[in-house]
């Protein structure tokens, strides 16, 4: 198998013990304490604690469905937010490499140093080598007689500015998301109250009973 294929498999392998060893804990967990825990059934057990205040009328009634509005988008977007970090693990290595201060190729055997070889593997190349030639996309930008170490920075360079693009549309279009739900309300919590006084108040002036809007009642 081609090294990358062996990464994959090995990637895959650690996902799978992982998953393995957390199930295994969990059902030990729980089998232990079906086994060692006191079992002593009561009344009070049985009732609705909150916040340690003793509870008003029957735990089963309808609340504003705007706790699960809100809730659910504060949800979508912070997960969102949260693949910024990852991002900034993985593509800020790419500014280390273009760093004037790092020597990326030993002037003798023209190898990649040590540091270099860390920086592309946590970069995602398995086995990275030193380039003997300017590739295509860097022919603009450097000229005919550059060495491996100037290709190295500017192709550093140039993924740099490709991963602050990339996350630039990203970023654009998450605040267009959230830019349609202020734009329709969903992030002003007493929009049925402002809507509906209105309504009651061109109802009551023509005499006529309006069709409750269903967006109102969300």
């Amino acid at each position: 198998m081609s090294p990358s294929e062996v990464s994959s498999l090995a990637i895959v392998a650690y996902l799978a013990l992982f998953a393995a060893v957390g199930i295994l804990f969990l059902f030990v967990n729980l089998l232990l304490g079906r086994f060692l825990r006191v079992s002593n059934p009561h009344k009070e057990k049985l009732e609705v604690y909150e916040c340690g205040e003793p509870t008003i009328g029957s735990s089963f009634v309808q609340f504003d469905l705007r706790f699960y509005v809100v809730a659910l988008l504060f949800i979508i977007f912070d997960v969102e937010v949260a693949f910024f970090f990852p991002w900034a693990t993985a593509f800020g290595k790419a500014m280390h490499l273009a760093d004037e201060r790092l020597v990326v190729v030993e002037p003798q055997s023209l190898e990649l140093t040590r540091e270099a070889r860390l920086l592309y593997r946590e970069l995602g190349v398995i086995d990275p080598v030193s380039p003997d030639e300017i590739p295509a996309s860097l022919s603009g930008r450097l000229a005919s007689g550059a060495d491996s170490g100037q290709i190295i920075k500017a192709g550093a360079r140039q993924l740099a500015w490709l991963t602050i693009l990339d996350i630039a549309i990203f970023f654009a279009v998450l605040m267009v998301g959230f830019a349609y739900v202020w734009k329709r309300g969903d992030l002003d919590w007493v929009r049925a109250v402002a809507r509906e006084a209105p309504r009651r108040t061109a109802g009551a002036a023509t005499g006529r009973d309006l069709v409750e809007d269903p967006l109102c009642s969300v």
